[in-house]
C-alpha cells in the first residue's frame, strides 16, 4: 500500500485539515463553559440545555431538516427521470434546450435564481391564486428546482458509464420496459441516486439566499436564523445546534455508506453465480 508522500501528501493533508479542523474546533466550543465562543474556560454542556429551551432555532432547524428531505426526495424523482432522458433517449427534438434548462441552475447565481422564483410565485398568486402567500411551499419547490439539476447531472454520469448490454439482454428474454428499469437499472444506479439525493439534502439545507427571497412570516430557515443572529454575536447555542447537525448528517452518510457497499458486495456475488451458472 502506498503512502502519500511528498508535495501531493503535504497538499491532501492541508486541504483536509483546512476543511475539517473548523468544524472539530466548532464542535469542541459547543462544550465550552464561556460565553464568548473564542475563549475556553471549561468544559461544559449547559449551552445544549439552553438550546432546548429556544424554541426559535429548534423551529428554525425542524422546518430547515423538513424542506430539505422533502425537497431532496422530489429532486430524485425528478432528477433521475432528466438523467434518464439525456442519457438513454438519444438524440431527440429540443435535446440542447432540455439539456440547458437542466444545467442552468448549476451556473446560474443563486441572487438571479431566488428573484427569478419569487417573481414567478407572486405572478402565479395573482393569476391563479397559488401559492397563496410565501412559505414552506415556495421554499420547496424553489429548493427542489435548483437541486433536482444536481441529481439529473449525478445520474446522466452514472447511466454514462453503464453497460447498455445489461438492459439489452433483458429485454430479449422478453422483460419489458418498466421492469428492466426497476429490475436491473435502478439496482445499478442506486449509489448515484443516494449520492443525489444526499446533495440535494446538503444543498437545501445549506440554502440561505433562495430561501431569502422566497421565503415569509412563519416561515425562517436555519440558516436564515443563524445569519441574522451573527451578525449580532455567534451564541454558543449555535455552536451545539450545529454539533447535533453534523452528527446526524455524519450518521446518515455512514449509514448509507455500509448500504451501498452491502448492495454491491450482493451485486458481485450475483454476478459470480450467475457467470458459474453460465
Amino acid at each position: 500500500m502506498k503512502r502519500f508522500g511528498g508535495p501531493l501528501g503535504w497538499a491532501l493533508w492541508f486541504g483536509y485539515a483546512f476543511l475539517y479542523v473548523p468544524i472539530f474546533l466548532l464542535m469542541l466550543y459547543s462544550f465550552n463553559e464561556n460565553r464568548l465562543v473564542t475563549v475556553w474556560s471549561g468544559f461544559s454542556t449547559k449551552w445544549y440545555g439552553e438550546l432546548l429551551e429556544n424554541t426559535q432555532l429548534l423551529d428554525a432547524a425542524y422546518l430547515s431538516l423538513k424542506v430539505a428531505a422533502i425537497s431532496a426526495s422530489f429532486a430524485v424523482v425528478l432528477g433521475t427521470l432528466a438523467g434518464l432522458a439525456l442519457a438513454r433517449f438519444g438524440r431527440f427534438r429540443g435535446r440542447m434546450l432540455f439539456g440547458g434548462m437542466i444545467t442552468a441552475p448549476l451556473v446560474m447565481p443563486e441572487v438571479i435564481t431566488g428573484l427569478s422564483l419569487l417573481l414567478l410565485f407572486v405572478a402565479l398568486e395573482g393569476l391563479v391564486g397559488w401559492p397563496d402567500g410565501r412559505g414552506v411551499t415556495t421554499i420547496t419547490i424553489a429548493h427542489t428546482t435548483f437541486a433536482m439539476a444536481y441529481v439529473a447531472v449525478i445520474v446522466q454520469s452514472r447511466l454514462s458509464s453503464m453497460d447498455d448490454s445489461l438492459e439489452e439482454a433483458a429485454m430479449d428474454l422478453g422483460a419489458r420496459p418498466a421492469k428492466v428499469f426497476f429490475v436491473i437499472t435502478l439496482p445499478i444506479i442506486s449509489p448515484a441516486i443516494v449520492s443525489g439525493w444526499l446533495l440535494a439534502f446538503t444543498l437545501s439545507l445549506d440554502d440561505l439566499v433562495i430561501a431569502s427571497f422566497v421565503s415569509g412570516p412563519g416561515s425562517t430557515t436555519l440558516p436564515m436564523v443563524i445569519f441574522s443572529s451573527v451578525r449580532l454575536g455567534v451564541s454558543p447555542q449555535i455552536n451545539a445546534l450545529a454539533t447535533v447537525i453534523v452528527l446526524l448528517v455524519a450518521t446518515g452518510i455512514f449509514v448509507a455508506t455500509l448500504v451501498l457497499a452491502r448492495q454491491e458486495r450482493q451485486r458481485k456475488r450475483d454476478e459470480q453465480m450467475a457467470l458459474q451458472g453460465g
